[in-house]
């Protein structure tokens, strides 16, 4: 009794946690700039970014475009899965439920691999004409795949209950993923090496013209995700108790859908399909301020998923050598522990998903 209300107290006053994270968060951002194969001072970082002069001027380059492009891209990619990952679980009341759960990640990787693996260098150069207004390269093509995936998957959600979906959502990607791999099967090896290329994660390809793109895409789905706070911490308690105290269930889930769909597939289309991020960061959150109230476990997510992104990233680029690690081995030997800790724990503990 005098633990559980100590446990309470703590998940009462979340505040020094959430300011821990943004010390946290504000560490890995200086890290991720900082170090890489060149490692540039921390005071020279801070001249940089105030425009001052610097050692090396060449470092300015670094930083301005490669490093900080990548760091704001892992940003919104961690921030994004996390918060698409907690509303999955939350909706479908399912603790391995993730951003990726409703196929969207296999349709973005669809569109990919039509362009890279089919359609060729043509859709390639003709990209390169057209220029930013009009992409018709990975970024466009994974973008059209998740889009189609998520028009189906909105054109069920309003037949069938969550459970249903989940199942399709699952069937909808083995299809897809067959389609990919008969793709693969018949691709010249060069183009295969591209495909795979993408598949392997990466936040460092995006520039900041594409950033243009990407920051407002994950804005607007952080924005429909806050609407949402409120019918998540009732949907806790399942669909039948969220309709009895007023929430719209089927306008909500359509939302919850939409905006989880919309943060999974405006980063799979950017840095591709990075793992684990989205299931294991709200565990993380939830274990860490002891709470599944979503108006604490939102923020804890954007922080979390933010921090954990950078230094996936970091590790990512060995610091110091000229070896680069996929970024979807990192995120998964990361997440995989978390989430089997995680199911463990809902052992002995009551979970945030029992009914």
């Amino acid at each position: 009794m005098i633990r559980s209300s100590r446990a309470a107290a703590r998940s009462a006053r979340p505040g020094p946690r959430l300011l821990w994270g943004i010390g946290l968060l504000i560490l890995a951002f200086g890290a991720s700039i900082g170090l890489g194969s060149v490692r540039i001072p921390l005071g020279d970082v801070l001249s940089i970014l105030v425009g001052s002069e610097v050692t090396h001027p060449a470092w300015r380059d670094i930083v301005y475009i490669v490093r900080l492009p990548k760091a704001v891209t892992a940003i919104l990619a961690g921030s994004a899965l996390a918060v698409a990952g907690m509303q999955m679980q939350t909706l479908f009341l399912n603790p391995l439920a993730g951003p990726f759960v409703l196929g969207i990640n296999a349709g973005a990787s669809l569109g990919v691999g039509i362009v890279v693996l089919w359609a060729g260098s043509s859709i390639l150069v003709l990209e390169g004409s057209l220029g930013f207004l009009n992409q018709l390269g990975t970024v466009g093509a994974a973008f059209a795949g998740a889009g189609a995936v998520l028009l189906l998957v909105l054109i069920l959600a309003r037949r069938v209950s969550v459970v249903t979906l989940i199942v399709l959502g699952l069937m909808v990607s083995y299809a897809v993923s067959a389609l990919v791999s008969l793709l693969m099967y018949f691709s010249f090896p060069e183009r295969l090496q591209a495909f795979l290329a993408w598949s392997y994660g990466s936040f460092g390809g995006v520039t900041w013209q594409e950033l243009t793109v990407l920051g407002p895409a994950v804005l607007v789905g952080l924005l429909l995700s806050v609407t949402t706070i409120r019918p998540l911490n009732a949907l806790l308690l399942g669909q039948e108790y969220a309709a009895t105290v007023g929430i719209p269930v089927l306008r909500m889930r359509l939302i919850i859908l939409l905006s989880a769909s919309l943060l999974a597939g405006a980063i799979t289309a950017y840095a591709g399909p990075i793992g684990f991020i989205g299931i294991a960061v709200p565990h993380l959150g939830r274990a860490l301020l002891r709470t599944s109230n979503h108006l604490v476990l939102f923020p804890a997510c954007l922080l979390l998923g933010s921090t954990v992104a950078l230094i996936a990233d970091l590790i990512a680029q060995l610091p110091g050598v000229q070896v680069v690690l996929p970024l979807n081995a990192v995120t998964s030997l990361f997440g995989a522990p978390v989430v089997i800790w995680a199911l463990l724990r809902r052992q002995t503990v009551q979970s945030p998903f029992s009914q």
